[in-house]
């Protein structure tokens, strides 16, 4: 048994949600205009914070698409996710750009910077972490202190976590006759999900939780709104059906991301590592 077999059986829920459907996700979510509108505006913070030829991790990173466009940049980029299946197809796309991709869980990141050094790894210049899988860990310390230990002082992490309140998503499904999803992000704790018929949990981590979690390693600087304008994927595939509306929302989260950041479908949070050593 692989290594990637013998995690299987150990899937945490969300894990095995995601590993679940796998082999369908790109062709799920591939033709929704509003999920590349919101992966535009953070692909061009990973540019303006990574500098070029920068060694980069990632959280989360599912089937890799994002990896690969950080790989055909020329950045040496190491995928990390906790769905051996997505690791799979991400492997499929990275290794023609000599990146790599590894099955470990966010929860465990101090298991994996142990396995990383004890090879010959190095300490990473950035990472990041898009679309939100950091919701799916209850217990962020552990995110905290493996990147602490993974990142060089002076290094970024981006990290882009469900907003707490998203109007764009209150009035979909309101619309839609759903008040219980409208009102969904502000509940405190662990919140049901179900993908692909598989139950699990998430938590709308609010910024001060984020904050607590990664200190003293890291200082927040800055937090961007990401879909403040561009509505979430619960407007699709209307959404995908008026290109036109949709340039000029996105032109709006370009304006607003910032002064408005709380309201985005995803916020995305800049934290710089410190000099404080690793626990």
């Amino acid at each position: 048994m692989s290594a990637d077999q013998s995690q299987v059986a150990a899937l945490r829920p969300a894990a095995g949600a995601f590993d679940a459907i796998a082999g369908i996700f790109d062709a799920r979510f591939a033709p929704w205009q509003s999920v590349a509108a919101q992966r535009r505006a953070v692909r061009r913070s990973l540019t303006q914070n990574f500098a070029p030829h920068s060694h980069i991790l990632e959280l989360g990173g599912g089937t890799g698409d994002d990896a690969a466009w950080l790989a055909a940049q020329g950045h040496d980029v190491v995928l990390t996710d906790a769905s051996p299946a997505m690791v799979a197809m991400a492997r499929e796309k990275l290794a023609p750009l000599g990146a790599r991709a590894e099955v470990a869980a966010a929860e465990d990141l101090e298991h994996f910077a142990l396995r990383h050094f004890e090879t010959g790894g190095k300490r990473f210049d950035g990472a990041f972490s898009n679309f939100a899988p950091l919701n799916c860990v209850e217990d962020l310390k552990p995110v905290g202190r493996g990147l602490a230990r993974l990142l060089h002082p002076g290094a970024a992490a981006m990290l882009m976590l469900f907003g707490t309140f998203c109007p764009g998503e209150f009035l979909t499904e309101t619309i839609r006759g759903r008040p219980r999803a409208a009102l969904r992000r502000l509940k405190r704790g662990p919140a049901p999900a179900r993908l692909a018929k598989r139950e699990f949990t998430v938590v709308y981590h609010r910024r001060a939780d984020l904050v607590h979690a990664l200190a003293p390693w890291f200082v927040l600087e800055q937090v961007l709104g990401v879909g403040v304008f561009v509505p979430p994927s619960a407007a699709e595939p209307w959404i995908s059906g008026h290109p036109h509306l949709l340039r000029v929302l996105e032109r709006l989260d370009g304006l607003a991301a910032g002064v408005l950041a709380p309201l985005g479908d995803h916020v995305l949070y800049r934290f710089r590592r410190t000099d404080i050593p690793a626990p």
